[in-house]
């Protein structure tokens, strides 16, 4: 296949950063909140682009989308976000068509995570499905190829190992807990923000540490209490937040600002105090490391940890691949029938009026003509030869655009536009 495209001289492109190559302050300049997200998709329905897909979390962020060529989309990340076109081509990857389709695969499958096997992204990609579908910039293509990933996804889940044993940013998080500091169960957590990861990290708290003395912040004190409610977590104002930093022995982090919303000064005690600022961008400024007490874990550093569940999951990768292999196969086979179907069908109509041209003259020479012998004849013919053509081009040595073309030409059809 030449290219994916749904109208004449677009191609379907995969640009982003990842953790692989972008540090966190690299990825907090290019991160999009919800605001920046529709502001993209605004901005690519006006330059005339018809589908995309945008998804942003602390550890990638990725536009799909079909453009003349990849730089429009990563204009449109960068004008919707503090990073430069110079920073993004330093740690960038762009893909195109197959590749492009192959990594969406590798990202929703959880083969691309920073963590093997956390499958969170598959339901962010979900998101941004329904988001770009709201907004009408979602076509066929991408219709079926989001199904695929999530088929891939379902089906590696169940049928391997590869999410096996917790491990997620927030398993680690309270592994890290758990292993740096002892008796949790009598400690003061305050969690600060209720971002994701936040969340997730404060439910295996309760879960792993049983302790009784977490307290939620939140500036929106309603979202704080819905989520206080779940966990059987005291919640405290915004404006104590100061004081009960100060009351506590683990800070958690996880406001999603696009600045640090904590700081020294927010550090007026001398005890012990382990932060983790689990948030991208980091939303804890550097300079509390310049209090000795103060112990401070980002998101980055969580992920590191490695342990024997990480070691067992990667013996699982080929057959993940495998099934990735087989459904995108799949898929592959339903974009070539996809390009070619409106030519195939025009040959046909073709060959028809053949037959049909044919049929009238015989019917006019012969005084016993049967009807339905030469329909059947006819019918039979024709759909033999479409038949070789829709082989011929299903082909993956041959130029697909070239040979349809050809027929094209040779058959003097009517030009059909590749509905992809």
């Amino acid at each position: 296949m030449e290219h994916y495209s749904r109208s004449k001289g677009t191609t379907f492109y995969a640009i982003g950063l990842s953790y692989k190559k972008a540090d966190a302050k690299i990825r907090g300049h290019f991160s999009l909140d919800d605001a920046s997200k529709l502001a993209v998709l605004e901005q690519a329905k006006q330059n005339g682009i018809e589908s995309i897909v945008v998804t942003s979390t602390c550890n990638r962020t990725e536009i799909y989308g079909f453009a003349e060529h990849p730089f429009q989309l990563i204009q449109l990340l960068c004008n919707n976000t503090k990073g430069t076109v110079d920073e993004f081509q330093q740690v960038a990857y762009v893909y195109k068509n197959k590749e492009a389709i192959a990594h969406m695969f590798r990202v929703g499958s959880g083969l691309d995570s920073q963590i093997l096997g956390d499958f969170e992204i598959i339901s962010q990609l979900k998101v941004s499905a329904k988001l770009s579908k709201k907004h009408n910039l979602f076509n066929p293509f991408f219709e079926r190829l989001i199904n695929a990933v999530i088929q891939a996804s379902k089906r590696i889940k169940t049928e391997t190992e590869i999410s096996s044993g917790a491990t997620s940013v927030s398993f680690a998080s309270v592994q890290y807990i758990l292993n740096t500091i002892e008796k949790v169960s009598e400690k003061n957590i305050l969690l600060f923000g209720t971002g994701k990861i936040g969340r997730n990290t404060c439910e295996n708290l309760v879960k792993h540490t049983k302790n009784e003395h977490i307290t939620l912040i939140n500036r929106t004190k309603n979202k704080a209490e819905a989520i206080a409610g779940k966990f059987n977590l005291l919640v405290k104002d915004y404006a104590h937040l100061q004081e009960e930093i100060n009351t506590s022995d683990i800070l958690i982090v996880a406001t999603g600002a696009q600045n640090p919303t904590v700081d020294k000064h927010c550090i007026q005690s001398t005890k012990p105090l382990l932060i983790l600022d689990l948030s991208i961008p980091k939303n804890v400024h550097e300079n509390v490391t310049d209090l000795e007490h103060v112990t401070l874990v980002h998101l980055d550093d969580l992920s590191q940890i490695t342990d024997e569940t990480l070691e067992r999951r990667k013996a699982h990768i080929p057959v993940a691949e495998a099934i990735i292999e087989e459904i995108k196969t799949d898929f592959n086979a339903w974009l070539a029938t996809r390009k070619f179907a409106p030519t195939i069908k025009a040959l046909k109509h073709k060959l028809a009026d053949f037959a049909t041209a044919e049929l009238d003259t015989q019917r006019k020479k012969m005084s016993d003509f049967n009807e339905a012998q030469a329909e059947l004849i006819s019918n039979n013919i024709i759909q033999k030869i479409t038949n070789h053509f829709a082989h011929h081009l299903k082909d993956d040595t041959i130029s697909t655009d070239d040979s349809l073309e050809l027929i094209k030409k040779v058959f003097q059809l009517e030009a059909t536009t590749d509905n992809v």
